[in-house]
């Protein structure tokens, strides 16, 4: 096994190193996606693709992996020079423009899994599905939570996030509720977040979701599991079924 890898040994076996090499992952939006690309590269995963048109701002700081000197700096750039600061061998593709209906279709599709961590502040999210359910391509949603992290994963075929009940003015809000009623269907404590839904609901229209570090070193390392159960053919869950990990009891 590769020396930068050898930690890795027992947890990952050499053939499934070397798989998750060769491995393409494209992530869309560089906010949660930030600690995703980097988990991703520490574990193995040498060829990435980053797609944001958005630069790093002051309030960023708090959960997204960038730091101060980066404020004004577009994110795949700053990210990028980060990832390869960790590793200068690793393939790094940037595509520094905020993705739309007109310039989907110039992105390289060299990768087997994309994740979509783009903002819901337009329908966009939902195109990225379509697009790449029509190219075969399985897509992670990762949410942070701020105590938590829950993700699911769209198959190519099969319902998509759009199947949600269109019950409140904003798509955050829908997604909470399909989070709330997913948890209680496996007996998980939800009244930590059911609160926090109802604070929300106050702001939503003027204000995107708090999050937390926490939720996003969660989410990360969730979807760093379930893209490397994706790249050595173990099972994974598909939606409406999800993952969800939390500190709160």
């Amino acid at each position: 096994m590769d020396l930068r890898y050898i930690r890795n040994n027992i947890h990952i076996k050499e053939e499934d190193q070397q798989r998750i090499k060769n491995f393409h992952v494209l992530i869309g939006g560089c906010g949660i996606g930030s600690y995703i690309a980097e988990c991703l590269l520490r574990m193995g995963f040498e060829n990435l693709t980053i797609a944001d048109g958005d630069v790093v701002e002051l309030t960023n700081l708090n959960r997204q992996n960038y730091t101060n000197k980066d404020i004004g700096v577009k994110k795949v750039i700053a990210l990028r020079d980060r990832l390869y600061a960790i590793n200068p061998k690793a393939n790094i593709t940037v595509f520094p423009e905020f993705i739309n209906q007109d310039n989907l279709h110039e992105i390289d599709l060299n990768f087997k899994v994309a994740i979509n961590a783009l903002d819901f502040s337009s329908d966009i999210p939902f195109v990225f599905d379509q697009y790449m359910a029509k190219r075969n391509i399985p897509v992670v949603h990762p949410y942070n939570l701020g105590w938590a992290g829950f993700l699911t994963v769209l198959p190519p075929e099969g319902l998509n996030l759009q199947s949600l009940e269109k019950a409140h003015q904003t798509f955050e809000l829908n997604v909470g509720k399909f989070i709330v009623d997913s948890l209680k269907a496996k007996d998980i404590e939800t009244k930590w977040f059911e609160e926090f839904l109802a604070e929300y609901g106050k702001i939503a229209l003027s204000s995107p979701p708090p999050q937390l570090s926490i939720g996003l070193y969660l989410v990360a390392g969730m979807v760093s599991q379930v893209v490397f159960n994706l790249a050595t053919t173990k099972p994974i869950k598909f939606f409406p079924d999800s993952y969800y990990l939390s500190i709160m009891r």
